[in-house]
């Protein structure tokens, strides 16, 4: 661990950004430049007395999940967060592993996008990030682990996930085949690899309905969708999805915005009603 470098490398990267770049407002009074300390500490779930202790070189050894939480806080590039890594001691995260990491340009879009519900994913459908907007429309989606963490996963094995939707046959269906039918487009651009392969075998043998669906051969990449959401505060939703792919195509931008006039008032409701209690569940 290099921790006078780690140190300055880190108090460079909060000055070096300004307050909107992730949400606040920069007010009259800011005589920081860029960051605040506890507005790292906030933005990265961790104490401002570990902060400064990092920022002054005397921390124990920072570990790669705190790291992770760093690097999304500071809006790091894929370089700067495998330094990071480097000054702290630790090996960065292997392919699979950086791509389990949102992109900081697409983290940066997330903060732009304001009011409107948007999150990151990954190709098989893990949520890497959200903005607020999206916290309040479908909880955090971001805590899960093994192989729950995969929204197909757990629209396959877990009734709850399925009921913020809505519960029509002819609906499920249509949701279920969009989901397999995407998972196959992925299966067939990483063919071989053992992190797709390993997860379609599993929920193979967990679902029926998986192995059914997936046995019919159906291919479609999605990047246009339409999701109802049943919210516990507001009620139904109609949300039309936009999907933005990065160039290798291991990332999706996500962007929901309402469908209709009733969509949008509902929306804007959820927003005045804040963040005091979130629905469970996933979209699907």
């Amino acid at each position: 661990m290099q921790r006078e470098e780690l140190a300055d490398f880190l108090r460079r990267r909060r000055e070096a950004i300004r307050p909107a770049d992730v949400g606040l407002t920069d007010g009259p009074r800011r005589r920081t430049a860029g960051l605040r300390r506890e507005e790292v500490a906030m933005l990265a779930g961790m104490s401002v007395d570990y902060v400064v202790r990092l920022e002054q070189g005397r921390s124990s050894q920072p570990s790669a999940q705190l790291l992770v939480a760093l690097a999304r806080a500071l809006r790091l590039s894929d370089d700067e967060r495998d330094h990071l890594f480097h000054l702290a001691g630790h090996r960065p995260p292997p392919a699979d592993g950086a791509a389990r990491l949102a992109r900081a340009g697409l983290v940066r879009m997330l903060d732009l996008l304001g009011d409107t519900p948007a999150l990151v994913m990954s190709d098989l459908g893990e949520v890497l990030a959200q903005n607020r907007a999206s916290l309040l429309l479908m909880s955090d989606l971001t805590g899960f682990s093994g192989d729950r963490r995969y929204i197909a996963y757990r629209w396959f094995t877990e009734p709850d996930a399925r009921a913020v939707g809505p519960a029509e046959e002819e609906e499920e269906e249509y949701h279920a085949r969009r989901l397999v039918a995407d998972l196959r487009a992925v299966a067939g651009r990483r063919a071989g690899d053992p992190t797709v392969t390993g997860l379609v075998e599993r929920l193979r043998a967990a679902s029926a309905r998986f192995r059914r669906l997936w046995a019919e051969h159906e291919v479609a990449v999605r990047r246009v969708d339409r999701k109802t959401f049943l919210h516990p505060r507001v009620g139904r939703l109609l949300m039309d999805c936009e999907t933005l792919v990065t160039p290798d195509q291991r990332q999706q931008l996500l962007v929901l915005t309402p469908a209709d006039a009733e969509a949008r008032e509902r929306l804007e409701l959820l927003r005045v009603l804040g963040s005091e209690e979130f629905p469970t569940g996933t979209p699907h």
